[in-house]
């Protein structure tokens, strides 16, 4: 699924984007430019195997949900650049690996699908993010004609250019929501089991509210996504590719002008395509990314591990948002990476690395699942 190609007016991409400028940031995909001293490296061997507490649920299932039992477990990622498939970066802000303890919680099998958010819509008459006028006064000086209710798609350049250079492949769209999530001419019919896209943080927390549900903080998706295998780069093991199988929807080809699609899929993958993981949760590396209720800072993790000692029990994140990048952004998690995600440009499928994502933006690669509670608690 190629995105049109279609340049907005500068003026609509000035005075827009101001707003959503952090979202492409992430969406070029995070090249974190560390103002703050990066811990001190530690090796994937710090890995230990998961503590259980409370192995099986003793609560009715919710529908569509998977029990992840609560205990401890080791949280961030070694650097993987001498990996294959490990990508360009460092990943310095998911440093020092901790140990986390959680309690019990049920989450979503799947992304939140086009069929369940509308749903949702129907039964609320809620509009998202981007299907809502922007203020004037959030856009002084644009000319009222470019404010236009829309959001952000990837749009792969015709010509190869440099990977520094992300906004050359996004374009914000007028008419493009998650109803529309190529371009305004674009429809999900068809498409009830594709994740829903084009989700500001707001929308997410209000379809999780209606659902009974929460979203998760970052600890309790990544202890989610591991599947129970402790220090693994991956939710499946160590190798990207298991007997040349490719086991999550992300980027082949040369990035960003070309994808081979070898996986299946050049956009887009309907939920589940994939092998699910050892707790029977699918999609948790590539597709689409999903948020967290974090604030996203760089230094969490060291912070976490100077104020919580050698454990650190149901941690939330932050007070705040700061991106070193973008300090007037507010920003929170994004976990799990895209389909647009390439060995060449992000490498965050891999499954304890950290993305962010400025709150008031969605994105055609941009979803989520929701968490709820259990109510039992360890002993």
């Amino acid at each position: 699924m190629k995105a049109p190609v279609h340049q907005p007016s500068s003026s609509l991409i000035w005075q827009i984007l101001i707003g959503i400028g952090a979202a492409l940031g992430v969406w070029g995909l995070i090249r974190l430019a560390m103002v703050f001293q990066s811990p001190p490296e530690r090796s994937a061997a710090v890995f230990t195997a998961t503590h259980v507490q409370i192995p099986q649920p003793t609560e009715q299932a919710p529908a569509g949900m998977a029990w992840i039992a609560g205990g401890e477990f080791l949280m961030g990622c070694a650097d993987p650049r001498s990996k294959p498939f490990g990508g360009p970066d460092p990943m310095n802000d998911a440093r020092p690996i901790h140990t986390v303890s959680l309690d019990s919680f049920w989450i979503d099998k799947t992304e939140v699908t086009n069929a369940q958010f509308a749903i949702f819509v129907k039964e609320t008459n809620y509009v998202t993010v981007a299907e809502r006028k922007p203020k004037a006064e959030d856009f002084p000086g644009a000319a009222p004609e470019n404010l236009l209710a829309g959001s952000i798609v990837f749009a792969p350049p015709a010509e190869k250019i440099s990977l520094e250079d992300h906004y050359r492949w996004w374009n914000y769209l007028p008419g493009v929501n998650w109803r529309h999530p190529t371009g305004p001419d674009s429809s999900i019919e068809k498409h009830d089991n594709d994740p829903v896209v084009h989700i500001a943080y707001e929308d997410a927390e209000a379809f999780a509210m209606w659902a009974g549900k929460r979203l998760p903080t970052e600890a309790e998706w990544e202890c989610a996504a591991r599947g129970g295998l402790s220090g693994s780069l991956y939710p499946w093991g160590n190798d990207f590719r298991p007997a040349g199988r490719w086991l999550a929807n992300t980027w082949q080809g040369s990035f960003p002008t070309e994808n081979t699609g070898e996986d299946g899929y050049e956009g887009v993958s309907p939920v589940a395509s994939f092998p699910a993981n050892g707790y029977g949760l699918f999609d948790v590396s590539g597709n689409v990314w999903e948020w967290c209720c974090d604030w996203y800072r760089p230094d969490s993790y060291a912070t976490e591990v100077r104020s919580g000692g050698r454990l650190i029990r149901n941690p939330k994140g932050p007070r705040e948002s700061f991106d070193p990048q973008e300090p007037e952004q507010s920003k929170r998690v994004l976990r799990g990476g895209s389909f647009l995600c390439s060995e060449q440009y992000c490498a965050r499928y891999i499954v304890g690395t950290r993305g962010k994502g400025e709150i008031s933006s969605g994105c055609n690669h941009i979803g989520f699942r929701c968490v709820k509670p259990s109510t039992v608690t360890p002993q």
